[in-house]
């Protein structure tokens, strides 16, 4: 299914969208929690908190929230442990390489627009070797506001130059549709991400949805997408 002209750029979200984080973030939540004396979680209940960052996770691992007078010395080691082991087991969402050679052969640049901080996308974005091949990388604190704020994706239609209107965004959260909307972008909501069990991406009001990343090529319309 075609979502209407084809989009002359294709934005990505990071983490759940374009890579599959998951299995470092994972990792480093129950080194974490072992620091602490508390028992590993499994891997099956940590995936769908991916999405939310080191909020979600530490709310999970220890029920904590901002306010918390131990949140952010935990967000802090949190963090030290995943930067530690940034790019072990993450790697491209399978069929996500293929998506992007098609965008890349058919003359539509592609890029990232994520809530991760900078410290962290840059590294890796690198490690995964597509550093060169993004038209551009906007991360949680590029701009003053993340999503669902519009702010960022229309720092990245900027920065390549497009009307907005010319690109489409894919991301697995409801803030990633919530931000293309606002911004003007067509979207795409990828079922494939980090969804917590009682989410029905079909209530997003996204203009398609994607269950695995290679259905993205007949969304785009560039081709079919192949069988898997």
């Amino acid at each position: 299914m075609s979502i209407g002209p084809r989009p002359l750029s294709v934005l990505f979200d990071l983490d759940g969208t374009l890579v599959d984080t998951a299995p470092d973030m994972a990792f480093a939540l129950n080194q974490l929690l072992a620091e602490h004396g508390r028992p590993s979680l499994a891997y099956e209940s940590i995936r769908p908190q991916v999405s939310n960052g080191a909020r979600g996770l530490l709310g999970l691992g220890f029920g904590i929230d901002v306010p918390h007078p131990d949140y952010d010395g935990l967000r802090q080691r949190f963090l030290d442990i995943y930067q530690r082991d940034l790019c072990v087991h993450s790697s491209l969402f399978d069929g996500m390489n293929e998506v992007l050679e098609a965008l890349e052969n058919d003359g539509i640049i592609w890029g990232i627009v994520t809530n991760k901080p900078g410290w962290l996308t840059t590294p890796l974005v690198q490690a995964l070797g597509i550093s060169e091949r993004a038209a551009c990388v906007v991360s949680g604190d590029t701009c003053a506001r993340a999503k669902p704020h519009p702010m960022s994706l229309l720092h990245a239609a900027d920065l390549l130059g497009l009307e907005v209107a010319s690109c489409l965004y894919v991301g697995d959260a409801i803030r990633d549709v919530e931000a293309a909307r606002a911004a003007g972008m067509r979207v795409v909501a990828a079922e494939y991400g980090y969804l917590e069990p009682e989410t029905d991406p079909r209530h997003w009001g996204a203009d398609a949805l994607a269950s695995h990343p290679l259905e993205l090529l007949a969304i785009i319309g560039l081709r079919p997408h192949a069988t898997y």
